[in-house]
């Protein structure tokens, strides 16, 4: 089964998420294939953010056109490990997102450190905002990241939001959340399953 997940690579809950889909692979015979979406394209022109969010906001267009700019040039396979060189920077080790992050993930992998001059322009945001709306336009309005499809019943791809967890799920876990997923993309006109009291993303 392929399964298609779309990030921010600024979002917590994408990474855990990613991280989730990674442990499943390896108890699962499943395939992920990543896609980048953007927050800072989903909240554009919204009125009445939090002003925190507002703040978190202003230094996410860096990465998705880093990312995006890296999948022109090596093809999105380059995403997996590119998100993972990122992530791991932003979430586990909590540093400052700008130049010196985007060289050093770029460096790890071996792939051109040019690329991270495109977190300055606007010369891959027309490919951004393709990757960003062949995510979300079919799971639905109002809805960000993690998103994932995998095939429904019908080979037809199922969208969902989610799943949103902390923290990541390991091992046989992981392919028993996977399990879960997988059912309810075959339950016909299932849609939402959701409960309050978010807690705080633990991203290790």
């Amino acid at each position: 089964m392929k399964i298609d997940m779309w990030f921010d690579p600024k979002c917590p809950w994408a990474w855990n998420a990613s991280r989730w889909l990674l442990e499943a692979e390896l108890v699962r015979d499943v395939e992920v294939r990543f896609h980048v979406m953007s927050l800072a394209v989903l909240n554009e022109g919204r009125e009445g953010l939090d002003a925190w969010y507002a703040d978190w906001l202003a230094d996410t267009r860096g990465p998705v056109r880093v990312a995006i700019a890296a999948a022109q040039k090596y093809g999105e396979d380059v995403l997996r490990d590119l998100y993972t060189a990122l992530g791991t920077r932003i979430h586990r080790d909590k540093r400052a997102i700008g130049p010196e992050l985007y060289a050093d993930a770029l460096a790890e992998l071996g792939l051109d450190g040019g690329l991270a001059e495109a977190a300055g322009t606007e010369e891959y945001d027309e490919a951004l905002l393709a990757s960003h709306h062949a995510g979300l336009d079919l799971v639905g309005e109002d809805l960000g990241t993690p998103t994932i499809h995998l095939p429904g019943p019908d080979g037809e791809p199922v969208a969902f939001f989610g799943p949103v967890i902390t923290p990541i799920p390991r091992g046989e876990d992981a392919g028993r959340i996977l399990d879960g997923v997988v059912a309810l993309a075959a339950a016909p006109g299932f849609y939402e399953l959701k409960r309050g009291n978010r807690p705080r993303p633990v991203t290790r």
